[in-house]
């Protein structure tokens, strides 16, 4: 019976990693839409090479810092249950992945490609997995100090802090440092438009990247006997209160309404195991209008040209998500409980903080080292020219 469990639990947690991977086109057709029609085939290829580098980083480093796993210790060693270790790797990679997959959107038509794809291994491998451990596998005694000093640990069921805020927060300092795309604001202050060039692919993307967080979310259980309908129920509840109140606050701008989803799913991930339904849909509802204000601010008033608006829907309506399983998770307001709101308010302050001063380190030496900008003409062009030379070649042109 237990081979046969094991052998439940790897088609279970494969699945799981199958859909987020899934994901990854996702957030591939949700930029190529949202980016003008020049920038593209960057954006495609770019989503692509970063998971593969992910891949190696996480493989070979990060997954070690995390759980310390040793992938060099021998078949026999690998294979034991089924290979189960094996097959969660494949799925805690595909949340690992996420992290560039975001930074993408927030850099998106004007970021070097190579030096993106080094920022890429420096964090799967090294910046995000530091948190990781400490967050889901007790690392350096802080869960432990947390449930001693607050009676709970730190819980995010599904990665609101983990993934979600590192990935918005790493972004940040990137989307500061490479300054805005060229003739995205006047020296008057007035603003360019740069229309999305598909909203079908927009809207492609944010329906792969919605069905897929149904893997994501209830996956995360890991084992097939931990599987829980209230997740599933959760996610549901959290995607249509995210939906609807973006598309109030967004007067109906497509944009809005596809990105409503992705915040409501954000904000969930963290408590979609403890919430009520009502609390799910209240948490992704506010997380909805969040992402429509933030930004609103800081496209038009703080001229930070975050391309598809991953800090505040990533950032923070995944630190919103940390905090709102604390509240949303009580038993008084019809959770399940074993939350406590002083551990999540610690744990995203910390989560935001290793995200900004990695991502600072990170992006600040590669600015200084090899710069990250691309010049004037690469931009005009649409992608860097390590790119752009392989997709517009005369000989090519014929064939696409």
């Amino acid at each position: 019976m237990e081979a046969l469990k094991s052998g439940s639990d790897v088609l279970f947690i494969l699945l799981g990693g199958i859909m987020v991977l899934a994901m990854h086109s996702g957030f591939a057709f949700l930029e190529l839409g949202t980016v003008r029609k020049k920038s593209q085939v960057n954006a495609l290829v770019k989503i692509l090479t970063d998971f593969s580098v992910s891949t190696i980083a996480y493989f070979f480093v990060g997954y070690g810092i995390a759980y310390g796993v040793n992938f060099f210790a021998g078949a026999e060693t690998l294979v034991q249950k089924n290979g189960f270790e094996l097959t969660k790797f494949f799925f805690l990679l595909t949340f690992a992945a996420a992290i560039p997959a975001i930074v993408s959107g927030g850099i998106a038509e004007r970021a070097r490609f190579y030096p993106q794809l080094a920022a890429t291994f420096l964090i799967v491998g090294f910046i995000y997995p530091f948190f990781e451990g400490i967050a889901w596998n007790q690392a350096f005694g802080v869960q432990a100090w947390l449930k001693t000093s607050y009676g709970e640990e730190f819980h995010d069921f599904a990665g609101s802090v983990v993934v979600h805020a590192m990935g918005g927060w790493i972004a940040l300092p990137a989307v500061v440092l490479l300054g805005a795309r060229h003739g995205r604001y006047t020296k008057e202050g007035r603003i360019s438009a740069h229309p999305p060039s598909s909203i079908p692919f927009l809207a492609l993307g944010a329906w792969i990247l919605t069905v897929g967080w149904f893997g994501f979310n209830v996956m995360s259980a890991q084992t097939i006997d931990k599987i829980s309908g209230l997740v599933a129920m959760n996610s549901l509840m959290a995607m249509v209160g995210g939906t609807l109140v973006a598309m109030v606050a967004g007067r109906n701008d497509p944009g809005f309404v596809h990105n409503g989803p992705l915040a409501g799913l954000v904000a969930v991930c963290a408590g979609s195991d403890v919430m009520h339904p009502v609390g799910a849909l209240v948490v992704g509802g506010l997380a909805g209008g969040l992402f429509v204000l933030m930004f609103t601010l800081t496209q038009n008033r703080w001229k930070i040209d975050d391309v598809l608006g991953v800090w505040p829907l990533h950032g923070l309506c995944g630190a919103w998500g940390g905090v709102a399983a604390g509240i949303f998770g009580s038993k008084a307001l019809g959770g399940v409980g074993g939350v406590a709101l002083m551990p999540q308010l610690l744990m995203t302050g910390m989560a935001i903080a290793v995200a900004l001063v990695g991502s600072m380190i990170v992006y600040g030496v590669l600015k200084a080292l090899v710069g990250l900008r691309l010049d004037q003409e690469q931009e005009y062009n649409g992608a860097d020219l390590s790119i752009h030379k392989i997709t517009a070649t005369p000989e090519r042109e014929t064939n696409w």
